[in-house]
């Protein structure tokens, strides 16, 4: 039997293929208040807005492709059972080859109805005022906001329960609740957390890896092969 090895990713992962995120210093949209693009209060506010916000962001979701490190963890499934949890909502691991790939903060190619959020459907192109559901409620992006519930993260928790091994890349693991999904895999899981400016340092089960994605993969694979 294969060993499972359980993944979370973050912005890091992607921002070596050019997707900014807005809480970057120099990202997407800087100046732009969170509270105003990414609550359920600023979509009352302000829809025009909020929807403006993510039909920018999905069409540079076009303009971009996979790095070498997506490719790379789409590679690891030959040898090893891999599951990747991703705080980021673009598409970049799928179009790389990854088969199972959990989003916890939903996805930039996916609407969803503001009157049931159980009716999802596939959205390439811009969404604006008057994009309906097939009971005429309106369509918002299908993206956790800040202030609403992780719906799969009940789901991520049991993932995380039967890893091997856990590699964390390009997150800060600050966020809650995606945060709290390394402390639920076995304990003396061996992992690892690829990050160029890394807050805390390698230990007994832990391997900090301070390098981009790409570089940090690559560093990983080489010793998953020769351990």
């Amino acid at each position: 039997m294969k060993k499972h090895i359980v993944i979370l990713t973050g912005a890091g992962m992607s921002a070596e293929s050019g997707i900014k995120t807005f809480r970057d210093a120099d990202g997407l949209w800087e100046g732009h208040d969170v509270m105003e693009v990414a609550t359920p209060e600023g979509f009352e506010a302000n829809p025009e807005l909020v929807l403006d916000f993510y039909n920018q962001r999905r069409r540079q979701l076009f303009e971009v492709k996979p790095n070498s490190a997506h490719f790379n963890l789409a590679e690891l499934e030959k040898q090893y059972d891999v599951t990747i949890i991703t705080q980021n909502v673009d598409d970049l691991h799928k179009r790389a080859g990854s088969k199972k790939v959990i989003h916890l903060h939903g996805e930039l190619l996916k609407v969803r109805s503001t009157y049931d959020e159980h009716d999802i459907q596939s959205w390439k192109t811009d969404l604006v005022l008057g994009d309906t559901c097939k009971k005429g409620y309106q369509l918002r992006p299908h993206i956790v906001w800040f202030g609403e519930d992780v719906p799969i993260i009940e789901k991520a928790v049991s993932i995380c329960e039967t890893a091997d091994i856990l590699i964390i890349i390009g997150t800060s693991m600050q966020v809650y609740p995606a945060a709290s999904l390394m402390h639920y895999v076995p304990e003396n899981t061996p992992t690892y957390l690829i990050d160029p400016k890394p807050n805390i340092e390698s230990k007994k089960n832990l391997t900090v890896i301070a390098e981009t994605a790409t570089i940090g993969i690559k560093k990983i694979i080489e010793l998953l092969t020769t351990s």
